[in-house]
């Protein structure tokens, strides 16, 4: 059960969205596409952000997939659940997200750089889709040392989640195996979220590295096709994809490994690793909600991860975490950005 210690511990890239509602015309400028998620190419992308602010209205809203998580964490979790870690800069945007997170309830142990400004993401929507090119910047520089800092550590002891999102894969491996094996070692609950298609692409070697100490994986159906093409699976069936990587070897025996993926409106699936090698394999129909009423799908994802992970560090069943994320997916898709209703809303079971 949830006690308000700071259970739970983020780890990722924190990043200022810089979002805007775009068109198929600046889609193809940028060459970027309508629902996808990459890292900035300078060559292409380095007008973006200055655009979408100028040209397109943008908002500059908190971001970084697991900053968003943590957020949504603590929106139901009690106070002093959540930290978040991660590198930013030392400028007014930084600013901007200790600001927002500190509303948020989410505490906040940012390494700081003094070369790199705060990374930021050019969120382009069209319709219900988006899409996200982010220039990491600073959120690139996080450094193993401030992890392994004596005031930092000391909270990573202290906590009984660790939750890590993909896109930290391109910035420092060893902090994310620092975690994995504190996990292993203490029987602590390891989470990685896929995050985004190119992880599972274009860091495969990581993400394997990482693979066998985690106990539950979040994706999306698009990630999951990835990973099995990646992995030579011969299927695009995400159940035979979440039954695979529920039985890949794990560095602690005494968990059976989870892995959840959510599939937008079709219904969340899970596969749960079983002694004698069996897997259970569960469908969740998704809340649903009316087309006229979703504002904003940006962060949906993260948010179910955020309702799904604080389930899990209240001690919740399955059933009930995915209850929860779906839940306060349905209310953020209902906001501007990766954002959650104000006032404070209730969660009741479905």
């Amino acid at each position: 059960m949830a006690t308000g210690n700071f259970e739970l511990l983020c780890l990722e890239n924190p990043l200022l969205d810089i979002q805007g509602v775009g068109d198929e015309k600046l889609l193809a400028k940028y060459e970027l596409k309508a629902n996808d998620a990459i890292l900035a190419d300078p060559a292409k992308h380095a007008e973006l952000y200055d655009d979408l602010i100028q040209n397109y209205g943008a908002k500059l809203i908190a971001g970084g997939a697991a900053q968003n998580t943590a957020r949504g964490a603590q929106y139901m979790l009690p106070p002093n659940s959540t930290i978040y870690i991660g590198c930013i800069g030392r400028d007014k945007y930084g600013e901007t997200l200790e600001s927002i997170c500190k509303e948020a309830g989410v505490r906040t142990e940012y390494r700081y750089d003094d070369e790199q400004p705060t990374g930021r993401c050019g969120v382009v929507i069209t319709g219900h889709n988006r899409s996200l090119c982010t220039d990491l910047a600073a959120a690139n520089c996080y450094k193993l040392e401030h992890l392994q800092s004596e005031k930092i550590w000391k909270l990573v002891q202290e906590a009984k989640v660790y939750y890590v999102g993909g896109y930290h894969l391109t910035v420092c491996v060893p902090a994310i195996l620092a975690l994995a094996e504190e996990a292993a070692k203490e029987d602590k609950l390891f989470i990685l979220n896929l995050s985004a298609p190119f992880i599972p692409q274009f860091f495969k070697e990581p993400l394997d590295q990482v693979l066998p100490y985690t106990d539950i994986i979040i994706a999306n159906e698009t990630e999951a096709a990835v990973f099995a093409e990646g992995h030579g699976l011969e299927t695009k069936d995400v159940k035979e994809i979440a039954k695979y990587i529920a039985g890949l070897p794990k560095k602690n025996a005494k968990r059976q490994r989870t892995v959840v993926f959510t599939q937008a409106t079709d219904p969340t699936v899970t596969a749960v690793a079983k002694e004698g090698g069996e897997v259970e394999v569960k469908e969740y129909p998704v809340h649903a909600i009316s087309s006229d009423l979703i504002n904003d799908t940006n962060g949906a994802g993260d948010a179910f991860a955020g309702g799904f992970v604080a389930g899990i560090v209240a001690g919740e069943s399955l059933a009930t975490s995915v209850d929860m994320g779906q839940w306060i997916a349905r209310l953020s898709i209902q906001e501007l950005g990766p954002s959650y209703p104000s006032p404070r809303q209730t969660y009741t079971k479905s």
